[in-house]
């Protein structure tokens, strides 16, 4: 059996329901950075990985496109 608190209602606190508590922020998306080819480079560098400047342009073009549509 569960139990039970019987409250009065001057103890009990409301607030109007607000979707926007209950739902992602769309917001933060839009105001993403572009990506640049520097911050690219640094990333591959740190992970080790081997580019070349195509693989990087390649790169950047597809992130922000990414970036863009969400």
């Amino acid at each position: 059996m569960k139990k039970v608190s019987v409250v009065k209602n001057t103890e009990v606190e409301v607030k109007p329901f607000m979707i926007d508590d209950f739902t992602q922020n769309k917001e933060t998306h839009a105001s993403m950075k572009k990506v640049t080819k520097k911050e690219l480079k640094v990333v591959a560098e740190n992970l080790g990985l081997d580019y070349s400047d195509e693989d990087i342009t390649f790169s950047k073009k597809l992130l922000n496109a990414y970036l863009a549509k969400r």
